[in-house]
């Protein structure tokens, strides 16, 4: 029950932060995708491009913007 009390309350902060409602929110940043790449020399996670709605909600969040690459894992070194 507390854990329902606190989502709502984080969404209520975001709307009012935003002026804008949770659904349209959700849907802009929904948008953004995080693709697994791999290779010969290792493998990473890297996200999509920003939107500039995407930066302005994170602004008006006060949120840091996610670090565009991310979990770089090199290959194994041969014996």
């Amino acid at each position: 029950m507390l854990l329902c009390w606190l989502a709502l309350l984080l969404v209520r902060v975001a709307e009012n932060a935003c002026e804008e409602s949770w659904p349209n929110l959700r849907r802009e940043l929904q948008k953004s995708t995080l693709g697994r790449f791999a290779g010969a020399a290792g493998s990473f996670c890297q996200r999509t491009e920003l939107t500039a709605a995407q930066r302005a909600i994170l602004a008006k969040l006060e949120l840091a913007e996610p670090p565009r690459i991310s979990e770089l894992t090199p290959a194994a070194l041969a014996s």
